[in-house]
């Protein structure tokens, strides 16, 4: 049987992971070039770099979470072999989809966190061009959010999935050392 006990703990951490991932969409930085006239060059102001902190708690969040559901299940490498049936085939695949979401989501936040934390330090000297004031594009934490609902939910079905081929125990002799004998009549 699975652990509920794990189920809720790693479900709370993709909750905040998430959230996390969420606010850090909703609070990119902007980037506004400003002159300034005494000394005549253009420079770009940024406002808050928080989406970038949010960016890297979801990342961990979700690193945490993922590597619970791992060790719990021992990642398939380690310990006795599953006992062959629809459950083991089922956790299989759900293994392979539970990592693919993963990476996918944390390769969003980590590009979208270093992008949102790079601010360009250069400014125009005797120039009518502004510099061009470059932040993370919108939508990529939200990616990240997405495959981290997505993960989510497909790393529950597989412990599930895995906890149900692991229990269940195969009995091709139904115990018994001898061979069966019939009341004779």
């Amino acid at each position: 049987m699975a652990s509920k006990l794990l189920l809720i703990i790693v479900f709370v951490l993709d909750l905040i992971a998430f959230a996390l991932a969420v606010a850090a969409e909703q609070r990119r930085s902007t980037g506004n070039s400003v002159r300034d006239n005494d000394d005549n060059y253009n420079y770009c102001v940024y406002d808050s770099d928080i989406a970038t902190g949010y960016g890297v708690g979801a990342f961990l969040f979700l690193m945490v979470s993922q590597a619970l559901i791992m060790v719990a299940s021992r990642c398939f490498c380690c310990g006795k072999g599953l006992n062959p049936s629809g459950s083991r085939a089922c956790a299989v695949i759900l293994f392979i989809v539970c990592w693919l979401f993963f990476l996918i989501a944390e390769i969003c936040l980590l590009a979208a966190s270093v992008r949102n934390a790079y601010h360009t330090k250069y400014r125009t000297i005797f120039s009518e061009l502004p510099p061009s004031c470059e932040t993370v594009r919108k939508g990529v934490f939200a990616a990240g959010a997405a495959f981290i609902f997505l993960n989510a939910i497909v790393n529950k079905f597989y412990y599930i999935c895995y906890s149900n081929a692991r229990d269940k125990s195969f009995q091709a002799y139904s115990r018994e050392t001898g061979v069966g004998m019939g009341a004779y009549k």
